[in-house]
């Protein structure tokens, strides 16, 4: 692999060879042929991809946040909307609901990574500048996924903090998503078909 190397003085990038590898050198003793089979599978959907048709289509959201241990759940409304993109590989959904009594908008990228052989996920919205991205494994048939990440808390400047989700199909027309922040249970959204 080559690295660019950006010489400050006469302003001009060289490429340099990273770990002594010489340009055009793999790391594989593959054939080019076995190499792009390879690349061809791990890039074509699986079972993996096909557990989250589950998520597929439109949805009304109930979302509960816990927000002090013990206290009552503040419960919002929303909606969502869910769809295969980039040739099935990847389910987008985007969120629209209420969070702090304000309007809020979501979106959620869900895929299977047939290379780790994990479900990967990435999540952004209109209330942050951060991208949080999980990943993990689905249990009982994929009925229930479990993903694991950390992310930035803008509310107490925390950085790096484990967090959770995890997913669980209760029928075709039903779904729920538990999210944790530092090992508590800080929201479910309760997802049922539209």
């Amino acid at each position: 692999m080559k690295k660019d190397i950006f010489d400050e003085q006469s302003g001009t990038t060289t490429d340099r060879a990273r770990s002594g590898q010489t340009p055009g050198s793999s790391r594989s003793d593959l054939s080019k042929e076995e190499m792009m089979k390879r690349a061809k599978e791990a890039g074509t959907p699986g079972a993996g991809h096909e557990a989250l048709n589950a998520f597929e289509g439109d949805w009304i959201a109930e979302v509960q946040c816990f927000m002090d241990p013990g206290a009552q759940a503040e419960i919002h409304r929303g909606t969502a909307s869910a769809q295969w993109i980039l040739g099935g590989r990847f389910l987008e959904e985007e969120f629209h609901g209420e969070m702090m009594g304000k309007p809020f908008t979501g979106r959620g990228i869900f895929g299977f990574d047939n290379t780790k052989q994990k479900f990967v996920s990435i999540w952004l919205d209109d209330m942050n500048t951060g991208i949080y991205t999980s990943e993990g494994k689905g249990d009982n048939g994929n009925k229930v996924i479990t993903l694991e990440g950390k992310a930035n808390c803008a509310a107490t400047g925390e950085h790096d903090v484990p967090m959770g989700q995890v997913i669980r199909v209760l029928s075709h027309d039903k779904h729920t998503v538990e999210l944790y922040h530092d090992g508590r249970k800080t929201m479910q959204i309760t997802y049922t078909r539209a």
